[in-house]
């Protein structure tokens, strides 16, 4: 293992470029990477916001989609769906995690959750695209819910639930 005081010592490892068309092969790339250089396992993820009425975008690309301004996200995908006719548009978020240990994976697990675009962004809990993404069985957006309800249902809450499975 590796003392608290090593990793106080240690410089950051630069972020792995993200060359894959798939949130799967962006968080294998990225897991495998980081576990290259520290000889740790390590674990790794990829996640973001694909609408179906916009071919899938944001999708891998949420990160840096017009931007890193969410008000003007959201006003760009509230304009095209308007000029595409498809308020309201299915959606869903997409987490996948990797575990590597020396650049192999191990494990891998993808978390879904459903939902749409909702009509206009509402709350303001969460971060991200979480305040246009509607969840029909709480009728709410993912902004509008306290953090404990999110994890039991978020993306990234199975994702994560899967690994710990896998781990114990």
């Amino acid at each position: 293992g590796v003392s608290d005081e090593q990793m106080r010592r240690c410089d950051p490892l630069p972020e792995p470029e993200e060359h894959g068309a798939t949130f799967e092969e962006n968080a294998r790339e990225k897991a495998a990477a980081y576990a290259r250089a520290t000889g740790l396992r390590t674990v790794a993820d990829d996640s973001g916001l694909e609408i179906d009425a916009l071919d899938k975008a944001p999708g891998v690309h949420s990160a840096r989609w017009h931007g890193t301004d969410y008000a003007v996200k959201f006003r760009k995908i509230y304009e095209l769906l308007r000029e595409r006719g498809a308020n309201g548009s299915p959606a869903r978020f997409v987490c996948h995690v990797a575990l590597a240990e020396r650049g192999r994976i191990l494990f891998e697990t993808t978390g879904i959750i459903e939902g749409e675009v909702a009509p206009e962004p509402r709350g303001t809990n969460g971060f991200g695209y979480d305040p246009i993404f509607y969840y029909p069985p709480y009728g709410c957006t993912l902004a509008e819910l306290d953090l404990e309800r999110k994890a039991g249902v978020s993306h990234r809450g199975q994702a994560f639930a899967a690994l710990r499975s896998y781990l114990r």
